[in-house]
């Protein structure tokens, strides 16, 4: 059973968060190990398999990139743990002019304009890619949709990256 299936939605990278989220919250009470306590071994092992299948599927479905990661293995295009290197110059000009800009923040006049601004640029890329992504899905270009998603993982680490920097500067 896929993962869209088990929160009763149709495949795609579109989805209804609230119906997601909705249909988390059944599975999630459904399968919760406490509605098992007074079962046994086999079907309390059962239960709590069951239960982490619903939080990795919920997980999953909800983060943009994962859900593409996971459209993309449904067709038999598994990117999970690879670590191939991009050949896409101007994505490596970008890479490295972005994590300038990064490094750059801390000794702004305002950081936390700069961190804003940042992270408006970050959003808009990541939005870019979600199209890029969907549209070369939806034609079956699945190794042109694999390249989104790798460069949408650049972007959540830089996001990250972005916010740990902001931990940093607002503890000073």
């Amino acid at each position: 059973m896929s993962y869209f299936e088990l929160f009763s939605l149709a495949p795609g990278f579109a989805i209804d968060k609230n119906a997601l989220s909705a249909r988390f919250r059944q599975l999630q009470s459904q399968y919760h190990p406490d509605n098992f306590a007074s079962e046994d071994d086999r079907q309390k092992a059962q239960a709590l398999h069951k239960a982490s299948e619903v939080n990795d599927a919920y997980q999953t479905l909800l983060h943009p990139e994962r859900r593409a990661q996971y459209l993309l293995k449904l067709a038999g295009i598994d990117i999970a743990d690879e670590q191939q290197t991009m050949h896409d110059m101007d994505f490596l000009t970008t890479q490295m002019t972005l994590r300038e800009e990064l490094e750059a923040i801390s000794s702004q006049d305002d950081p936390e304009a700069a961190i804003d601004a940042f992270s408006a640029t970050l959003k808009s890329a990541q939005q870019q890619l979600e199209e890029i992504f969907v549209a070369n899905y939806q034609h079956s270009q699945f190794d042109v949709a694999a390249d989104s998603v790798r460069k949408m993982k650049f972007y959540i680490r830089l996001r990250q990256q972005l916010r740990q920097l902001e931990d940093n500067l607002l503890d000073l």
